[in-house]
């Protein structure tokens, strides 16, 4: 397949080019900086660019199969801006499937059913601003004509490979703790084969 992957030079991206290529896929990274890619493989073709750049986004897109967005928020709204235009880039190239990074914050609370757990008191997080901004990505994605799947991990330690955790769709299993950045990742790239969680939040956790 061809991925298109953004968020690539972080903890989970990272992860995920190495996953993606390793099984053989051609991965096109778009990053501002390309020397934080210290990987060479025919199958990798880096971009550079930004996601905040509508023109480098449809350039990056263009013949992709499935687009995976591992971009986290920090601290910015470059998360919801970028999501906008990644959407519309995909509705007019005709790439149906996106698989992105979320947080256990918009998954559903199960103490408050009709509100998300970021919005309840089962989150224990202080700050509410990175939740908010996958909240709008979260909408945007319900609101497109994509086959969008979002896995919400909670706690993420760097960790270890350990290849069993629980999933469960629309909520966090119950006392998921931590889950880690390999893990996370495996899980991650795996939804690229199959349409188990097409139009879901899935949280993931030990």
């Amino acid at each position: 397949m061809n991925i298109l992957l953004s968020g690539a030079t972080g903890r989970v991206g990272s992860h995920i080019v190495n996953y993606a290529l390793d099984d053989r896929h051609h991965v096109t990274v778009l990053v501002r900086t390309p020397e934080k890619i210290q990987i060479n493989n025919e199958n990798l073709t880096i971009i550079q660019g930004n996601v905040l750049n509508k023109e480098d986004i449809v350039h990056a897109i263009h013949g992709s199969d499935v687009v995976i967005s591992a971009l986290n928020t920090d601290g910015t709204t470059t998360l919801s801006e970028s999501m906008s235009l990644i959407i519309e880039a995909m509705e007019n190239e005709g790439t149906k499937r996106i698989i992105t990074i979320g947080t256990a914050g918009i998954l559903q609370s199960r103490t408050t059913p009709n509100s998300l757990r970021y919005q309840s008191s089962e989150s224990k997080r202080k700050s509410t601003r990175a939740a908010k901004e996958h909240h709008k990505v979260y909408d945007m994605l319900k609101q497109s004509t994509l086959e969008w799947t979002i896995v919400c991990p909670t706690y993420l330690p760097d960790g270890e490979r350990i290849g069993k955790y629980r999933i469960e769709r629309n909520f966090l299993p119950e006392d998921g703790v931590e889950i880690s950045v390999p893990d996370t990742s495996e899980f991650t790239f795996r939804q690229i084969k199959t349409s188990d969680y097409i139009k879901s939040r899935v949280g993931i956790a030990y």
